[in-house]
C-alpha cells in the first residue's frame, strides 16, 4: 500500500485506501456485534454446569454489569449517531441504524438467555443447596417481624414517595436506580389533593438489595429489596389501597464529551459533566412485565424511548447485585478454591525492592503473584531518605487505595512527587478526582492529563541517591495500579534499573508535564507518536521473512483489535504466509480463516476465572524473537488518541517464560474459544483422548512452584493447538 497507516483520516479516505488493496467492509467484522459475543462468552460461563454453582451465579452478575455499561456507553452512542442522521457506514459497512437494529436483537437475545438460566438452572440449584430468594407470602412468623422492624428503622426514614399529577411533574427516575412503580385508590375522600400513580426510588445504593433473613444452621434465606419495600407500602402510603406495585429500571447515557480546549479548568469541567451524566437521556428500561399497558405508555412517552429499548421481565428485574449475594454466601463447596497471590522470588532474601531490582530485571505475573511488591515498590520509595523523586501514571486507583495514600505521605516526607492522575478515566472519574486533590493538599505535582488525550500508560519512577550519584528504578506494566483488581485482573508488570529505561522514562515524564519534545526513546515505543509505526514495521518484517521461504510468525494477545489498518496489515501479513496466532479477550474485528485472505490467521478467546487483560506480543524475528509487553489494545482510540506505551522484554531469560505462557493460552482446551469468520465463536474441545489444558488452572499451579522452589512449575504444553497449513503465499507488488 502505498500510503502510510494514518489512523486520523476522515471515514471515508479511510475506506477507500482499505478497499484500494481489496481490503473490503465485508472483511470487518462489526465492533459493536463483536463486544456483545464476548459478554455472550461471559454468559456461557453462568450456564456451564461445570462451574461452581455461586461462580455462575457471579458470571450471571458480570454479564449484566457489563452490559449495563455497554448499553450507557455503545448503545447511546449510535443512538446519538442516528439522532444527527449520519447514514454512511463504518469500517464493516453497517450504517448506525442497521447497527442499532443488530445490537437490538442481539442484546433481547442474550437478555432471555439470562433469565433462563437464572430460572430454570442457578435458582432451582441454589435451593436445592439451601439458598432461597423469598417472597412476601413465603416469610415465617420470625422473618416477618424480621423485615417489619428492618423496614421501620433502616428504610423508612430514607423513603421518600414521589407522586405523579398535575402539580408533581414526572419524576428524575435516577441511572440504574431501581424503582416501584405504584398505582393506589383512595379508600375515602378528602380535601387533600391525591394523586393515582406514585414512583418510589428503592434505596439499594445505601441498603443491600439482598436482604439477609433468620434461618436456621445451615439455610440462607433472602429477601429482595424491593420486595421488603412493596409489603410495607401501607405504612408509606396511608388512606390509599395499593392497586399495583411493579419494579422498573431506567438505564441513562453516560458518555461525556469534554470540550478541553475551552475548558479553563479540567477538574471542574469533569466534575459538571458527571452532574450531567446523572441526567442523561434514557437508553433502556427493564421493568417487570405486570406493569400496567398505561403506565409503559406513559414511561414510553416521558422517557423518548424505542420499542426496541423495552426489557420485560417475569422475575427479577435487574440481575447486576448478584454480586451481593455471592459475596453474602460463605459456601466454599459452592465457589471457586481459594487461591492466595504467591510471593515473588525475585524479592526474597533483599534488604528492599531496590536491592532486588538492581540484582536483575523481574517480571510479574499478577494475579498469580502478588500486587504486594508494587506497592513496597511505592511504600518504601516514600520512606526512604535516599529517594529524592517519584513520579506516576495513575488511570484506576480505587477509592481507597493504598498507592495513592503512600504517595500522598512521600510528598510529606519532602519527596518530589509528580502523578499524571486521569480524570477522564471512564467511570473512575470520581474517585481520581478525591485522590488528585488529595495529592495537591500534600504537596504533590498532578496533572490532570493532556488536552485531547487519555494518559492510559501504566508506569512509575523512582530516583534514589545512591554512592556519588543517582539511580532511577522503573515499573512498567500491563495494568492498573490497582490492589484490588489486580486480585482478578490477569497482567504483567517489568522492575528493572536498566539506565536505558531509566531515560526513557524520565523523557515520558517530560512529555507528559511539560510538552517536551525529547529525542528518539531507547527501548520505550510511546503512543501516539510511534506506536503504530513500530507495529507495522514488525508486521512488515514478519511478512519479508515469510517471502524469503523463511519463518514468518506473530503472536498477538490483547483485549481488543480493531484497528482498520492494523487488521489490514494482518491481512496481508497472512496472505504473504505468515502465521498469525491472536488471542482476543473481546472484540476482534478481524474475520479470521477467510479464504484468500485471513487462513492463515486463528484467532481465539479466553473466559475464565480472572480477567483475561494482559498485551504480550511476539514477533518470530527469523529466530531471534522479540517480546513486547503494552498498556496498549490495537485499536484507534489507543494508537492516535491516547499516551500508551509498549515496551521490550530485554532480559532472554524472561523470554522462555513469555513463550511457555502464550503456548498455554494457546493450548487451553476448556475455556478458549475459536472465532469464526463469521463473527460466532466455537468452544474449544479437546480432541478424543487428548488431556484437558486449563491455562488458568495451569498457571495457578505454576506460580504454586515458583513459590515453594524459587522457580516456575513446568508450563509444559501438553496439548499443542493445532497447526495451521498455510496456503502458497499471494504476491502482492507493494505492502499495505
Amino acid at each position: 500500500m502505498a500510503a502510510k497507516a494514518d489512523g486520523s483520516k476522515p471515514r471515508q479516505k479511510l475506506l477507500k485506501t482499505l478497499a484500494a488493496e481489496g481490503v473490503r467492509s465485508e472483511h470487518f467484522i462489526s465492533r459493536e456485534l463483536s463486544w456483545l459475543e464476548f459478554n455472550a462468552r461471559v454468559l456461557e460461563e453462568a450456564r456451564d454446569a461445570q462451574v461452581p454453582l455461586l461462580e455462575r451465579l457471579k458470571f450471571l452478575g458480570i454479564f449484566s454489569s457489563n452490559l449495563d455499561e455497554y448499553i450507557m456507553i455503545r448503545v447511546a452512542g449510535v443512538k446519538h449517531q442516528i439522532s444527527a442522521g449520519v447514514d454512511e457506514g463504518g469500517t464493516d459497512g453497517l450504517t448506525p441504524t442497521q447497527v442499532m437494529e443488530a445490537m437490538s436483537k442481539r442484546i433481547h437475545e442474550l437478555t432471555a438467555l439470562q433469565h433462563r438460566c437464572f430460572n430454570e438452572e442457578i435458582r432451582p440449584q441454589l435451593e436445592a443447596q439451601g439458598v432461597r430468594l423469598l417472597s412476601p407470602t413465603q416469610l415465617d412468623d420470625k422473618q416477618r417481624e424480621f423485615v417489619a422492624d428492618f423496614f421501620q428503622k433502616t428504610l423508612f426514614p430514607v423513603i421518600t414517595p414521589l407522586a405523579l399529577d398535575p402539580g408533581h411533574p414526572f419524576p428524575h427516575l435516577a441511572n440504574k436506580a431501581l424503582c416501584l412503580v405504584v398505582h393506589l385508590q383512595p379508600l375515602a375522600p378528602s380535601a387533600i389533593p391525591f394523586s393515582t400513580t406514585v414512583f418510589i426510588h428503592v434505596p439499594s445504593v445505601v441498603v443491600p438489595r439482598f436482604i439477609k433473613l433468620p434461618v436456621a444452621p445451615g439455610k440462607h434465606e433472602f429477601m429482595l429489596l424491593e420486595d421488603v419495600v412493596h409489603m410495607h407500602l401501607h405504612h408509606l402510603l396511608h388512606g390509599y389501597e395499593i392497586k399495583s406495585c411493579v419494579p422498573i429500571r431506567v438505564t441513562r447515557d453516560s458518555d461525556m464529551l469534554i470540550d478541553e480546549d475551552n475548558a479553563a479548568d479540567l477538574m471542574t469541567t469533569i466534575e459538571e459533566g458527571l452532574r450531567s451524566r446523572r441526567r442523561g437521556a434514557a437508553v433502556r428500561l427493564q421493568y417487570h412485565s405486570s406493569l400496567p399497558a398505561v403506565t409503559l405508555d406513559t414511561l414510553v412517552d416521558e422517557l423518548d424511548l424505542n420499542a426496541c429499548d423495552l426489557y420485560p421481565a417475569d422475575d427479577v428485574v435487574a440481575f447486576s447485585d448478584l454480586s451481593e449475594l455471592y459475596n453474602a454466601l460463605d459456601l466454599p463447596a459452592l465457589k471457586d478454591p481459594p487461591f492466595t497471590p504467591q510471593p515473588v522470588p525475585g524479592f526474597h532474601g533483599a534488604e528492599n525492592v531496590f536491592a532486588a531490582i538492581r540484582q536483575h530485571d523481574i517480571l510479574i505475573h499478577h494475579p498469580y503473584e502478588s500486587f504486594e511488591p508494587v506497592m513496597q515498590f511505592v511504600r518504601q520509595a516514600a520512606d526512604d531518605p535516599k529517594v529524592l523523586a517519584i513520579k506516576m501514571t495513575l488511570y484506576r486507583v480505587g477509592s481507597n487505595s493504598p498507592i495513592a495514600n503512600d504517595l500522598v505521605r512521600a510528598a510529606l516526607n519532602g519527596k518530589q512527587v509528580a502523578v499524571l492522575m486521569e480524570l477522564k478515566a471512564r467511570f473512575d472519574e470520581e474517585a481520581n478526582i478525591y485522590w488528585a486533590r488529595r495529592l495537591v493538599d500534600a504537596g504533590a505535582h498532578v496533572i490532570y492529563g493532556l488536552v485531547g488525550y487519555k494518559t492510559h500508560c501504566k508506569c512509575a519512577l523512582v530516583v534514589r541517591r545512591e554512592g556519588t550519584g543517582i539511580q532511577r528504578y522503573v515499573h512498567l506494566g500491563t495494568g492498573n495500579y490497582n490492589d484490588r483488581t489486580a486480585r482478578v485482573y490477569s497482567d504483567f508488570g517489568l522492575f528493572t534499573c536498566d539506565e536505558n529505561f531509566g531515560e526513557d522514562v524520565t523523557n515520558l515524564f517530560n512529555i507528559i508535564t511539560g510538552y517536551s519534545r525529547p529525542p528518539a526513546f531507547h527501548h520505550l515505543v510511546i503512543a501516539p507518536t510511534e506506536m503504530r509505526n513500530k507495529l507495522v514495521s514488525l508486521i512488515r518484517r514478519e511478512v519479508a521473512l515469510a517471502k524469503a521461504g523463511k519463518t514468518g510468525h506473530m503472536i498477538v494477545k490483547l483485549n481488543n483489535l480493531q484497528d482498520p489498518m492494523l487488521i489490514a496489515e494482518l491481512y496481508y501479513a497472512s496472505r504473504a504466509g505468515v502465521k498469525i496466532d491472536l488471542i482476543a479477550r473481546a472484540v476482534c474485528c478481524l474475520r479470521p480463516g477467510m479464504p484468500g485472505m485471513s487462513e492463515n490467521v486463528r484467532c481465539m478467546s479466553i473466559v475464565d476465572r480472572f480477567l483475561e487483560h494482559a498485551r504480550v506480543w511476539y514477533f518470530h524475528n527469523d529466530g531471534n524473537p522479540e517480546y513486547y509487553l503494552a498498556s496498549a489494545d490495537w485499536m484507534h482510540r489507543n494508537l492516535d488518541r491516547r499516551i500508551e506505551t509498549m515496551f521490550p522484554i530485554l532480559d532472554k531469560s524472561l523470554h522462555k517464560l513469555l513463550w511457555d505462557y502464550l503456548q498455554l493460552q494457546l493450548s487451553d482446551n476448556v475455556k478458549g474459544r475459536l472465532l469464526k469468520a463469521d463473527g460466532a465463536t466455537t468452544r474449544i474441545q479437546p480432541a478424543k483422548g487428548q488431556p484437558r489444558v486449563r491455562c488458568q488452572e495451569k498457571l495457578l499451579e505454576a506460580a504454586r512452584g515458583l513459590a515453594r522452589d524459587g522457580q516456575w512449575g513446568s508450563l509444559k504444553v501438553e496439548a499443542p493447538p493445532p497447526e495451521l497449513k498455510p496456503p502458497a503465499p499471494v504476491e502482492k507488488t507493494a505492502a499495505p
